[in-house]
């Protein structure tokens, strides 16, 4: 079907294996045949596919070595670019002035101009120079423009969709008749030809709607699912009449519970008393208490004979977690009547041993861990909650890991908390199949924090005052955060994974690590205590640090230099400054929650977000977000818009191997609304199983390979 170097090709470039992965490799945009394609978004180092006119043609011999150079100008009857070709003096013949033509390469920059060398181009005003560009076509007026790169042009990729679509069948439709005249949708066969080979305006207007629903229909079809067989499951009600243990726990705490913290923990309770496994997802921002609701579950829990595991992501959190719970559960942990348990990867072996004991034989009722808890010697005497903090650092499968410890046939309940507030939009899409709580209330003892950001470069003297301001918090007893992106070498940057938004801007030269800026402010300062913390560290190492930190003692650490590592939980009440180097390495809801290091006791809090010498544009509109407004909701908004929506159903977050490919979650929340409706009306309907079934066989297209002959 498609000849073997383009399936290659394609592969290779977009990942592209199947006539379904091909069909749906949409069209980015569409031209005109006398329209031309504006040079004003282009952007250096891009691959790109422009529509021109030759305006001007100069061939001149090399200087420094043998051969000739041929400069092709082309114009969008505005900008000008240059073509650059090397010994290829007999594309003057082609390449006239007044033809018009696609021309596609990356765009390079040349003395203040853009430049395509040895560009690939399919003129319309001339025969084509090889058989491979002349399979393409263009008798139709609306000309289809592709993603493309330097391994295959748009073109190439429009003659492969030709291919197909010449003895393309008719696709099975995912979408119910019914659904399909209730919202006049086209069919998906026809969607599929017009989005690709529009005859009019309308067509392709009319195929987008129609595949933009399809994919709001599948992904609603497919999270209605997991609930519906997720209440075929099997839960033990963890039922408890007098709520003893939490009971004891509300009235030692020293202060009042939040009316949102009240309501949550009712949803809570509500669904654990249920035979039907929760599956819960708890939403708050930076200290709104989420760990205090789900303790008081937990204690539920316990309280009717069952196990309740909190799986974190560092073994720092975890450390931070395990004495947390302890010193909130105060006379009921001392008394014995709810023992919590610590288990990490790094543990020495007896004390692991004992740990993976007490879990088995059910003495300990609450434990705290990391990965660790994956593994198969951990066996637990009877899971009944399993608790998942900041959810995004797990993917399906570890959780999914996590809940198969609980006893044979009986699954127990979830809950997953984050502290980075989710926008309506995502939570529709990645959350669908999760019932959502959110927590809008923080605790009364929040003090107040401001936030400013410094750029060194245009203002030195405000690096200096930053030093001055972290010497005077020190004077007042305060202890003071300084974040680095990296531990010794750009090279490392802890959360680069989680940072999708990042732009990778300054050169390496201008990435502060832990170790430079430590041994620069020790030399600077040698009256303050400093100390690193980072994730090579050893858990004991980590321990003692924070120990020290946190302590009031007459030689505590001062000034903790430290990666992300606190990024999450780490509660130190008289940290009052928080400086963040490199600031626009980081993403908004990264940044906020570092700022939610400083200001959780009754002292207020100073932030300084330290910009690097190369901050873009688009950074710095992260950071001037970031620092007029500590509402977290607002920020996952901001968030959202700047870097997009991304893989909304990527494996790592949701287990559905599937991209939306024309659904935005930002512009087409209210479709996507509306599909959820008009897909929990279907799920109640006999059609229900077969519209499952009739989604599984639409996606067979996706297996069928490209044959490569």
């Amino acid at each position: 079907m498609v000849g073997g170097k383009t399936a290659k090709a394609l592969e290779k470039s977009f990942g592209i294996v199947s006539v379904g992965d091909l069909l749906n490799h949409y069209p980015r945009r569409y031209t005109e045949r006398g329209e031309l394609t504006s040079f004003q978004q282009i952007e250096v180092g891009q691959p790109v596919t422009i529509m021109a006119t030759v305006a001007a043609v100069t061939s001149r011999r090399m200087h420094s070595k043998r051969g000739s150079v041929l400069v092709v100008t082309v114009t969008d009857g505005i900008d000008f670019m240059e073509l650059t070709f090397f010994n290829q003096k007999w594309r003057e013949k082609e390449l006239v002035v007044g033809s018009s033509g696609l021309f596609a390469g990356t765009v390079s920059g040349y003395r203040g101009k853009l430049n395509l060398t040895h560009p690939q181009y399919q003129l319309f005003s001339a025969e084509s120079g090889s058989d491979s560009d002349a399979i393409r076509t263009f008798a139709g007026s609306i000309i289809p423009v592709y993603p493309s790169s330097q391994a295959i042009t748009s073109w190439q990729v429009g003659a492969a969709v030709d291919i197909v679509l010449a003895s393309l069948e008719e696709l099975p439709d995912p979408i119910p008749k019914s659904t399909r005249l209730a919202h006049n949708l086209i069919d998906r066969t026809n969607a599929i030809r017009q989005i690709h080979q529009p005859t009019t305006r309308d067509a392709i207007t009319q195929s987008q709607y129609r595949i933009k629903f399809q994919e709001a229909f599948i992904l609603q079809a497919l999270l209605e699912q997991r609930r519906i067989e997720r209440r075929g499951m099997v839960a033990v009600s963890r039922c408890t009449d007098q709520h003893d243990l939490r009971n004891s726990f509300d009235q030692a705490l020293p202060f009042q519970l939040t009316p949102g913290q009240v309501l949550v923990g009712q949803e809570i309770d509500r669904d654990i008393t249920s035979d039907i496994p929760m599956m819960r997802l708890l939403q708050g921002d930076v200290g709104s208490g989420k760990t205090l609701v789900a303790l008081r579950a937990m204690l539920d829990v316990v309280e009717s004979g069952g196990q309740a595991a909190l799986l974190v992501p560092t073994e720092v959190l975890a450390a931070q977690h395990w004495e947390s719970l302890i010193n909130l559960l105060g006379d009921l942990h001392t008394t014995s009547q709810v023992h919590v348990t610590l288990l990490t990867g790094s543990m020495p072996a007896p004390a692991r041993r004992v740990a993976l004991l007490d879990i088995a034989s059910g003495v300990s009722q609450i434990v705290v861990g990391t990965h660790a808890l994956f593994q198969e010697k951990v066996d637990f005497f009877d899971l009944g909650l399993v608790v998942v903090d900041e959810q995004h650092r797990f993917g399906v499968e570890q959780r999914a890991a996590l809940v198969a410890k609980g006893r044979e046939g009986i699954r127990p309940h979830m809950l997953v908390m984050t502290a980075t507030p989710i926008p309506r939009t995502t939570a529709l899409t990645t959350f669908g199949d999760l019932d959502i709580s959110t927590l809008t209330e923080s605790p009364a003892m929040r003090a107040e924090v401001q936030t400013f950001t410094v750029n060194p470069r245009s203002h030195p003297q405000h690096e200096s005052r930053v030093w001055e301001r972290m010497l005077e918090e020190v004077n007042r007893g305060n202890r003071v955060f300084i974040v680095c992106p990296s531990i010794s070498s750009p090279d490392t940057i802890p959360g680069a994974s989680r940072m999708p938004e990042r732009e990778h801007e300054g050169t390496p030269s201008h990435v502060a690590s832990v170790e430079q800026t430590l041994n620069e402010l020790e030399s600077r300062f040698p009256d303050i205590q400093f100390a690193g913390l980072h994730g090579q560290m050893s858990i004991e190492e980590k321990r003692d640090v924070m120990n020290r930190f946190r302590s009031e003692s007459d030689s505590p650490i001062q000034v903790l230099v430290a990666t992300t590592v606190i990024e999450v939980g780490v509660d130190v009440p008289r940290a009052t400054m928080i400086v963040i180097m490199n600031a626009e390495r980081f993403g908004i809801s990264q940044l906020h929650q570092l700022r939610g290091r400083i200001g959780r006791g009754d002292r207020p809090g100073l932030c300084i977000l330290m910009q690097g010498p190369s901050a873009s544009e688009t950074s710095q509109e992260r950071l001037e977000a970031v620092r007029s407004t500590r509402d977290g909701f607002k920020l996952a908004q901001l968030d959202l818009e700047i870097r997009g929506e991304g893989d909304v159903l990527g494996s790592n977050q949701s287990g559905v191997a599937s991209s939306l490919r024309l659904l935005k979650v930002i512009e087409d929340a209210d479709l996507i609304e509306s599909v959820r409706e008009e897909v929990m009306k279907l799920s109640v309907t006999d059609s229900w199983p077969s519209i499952i079934t009739s989604i599984d066989s639409s996606e067979l297209l996706r297996a069928t390979q490209l044959e490569k002959t």
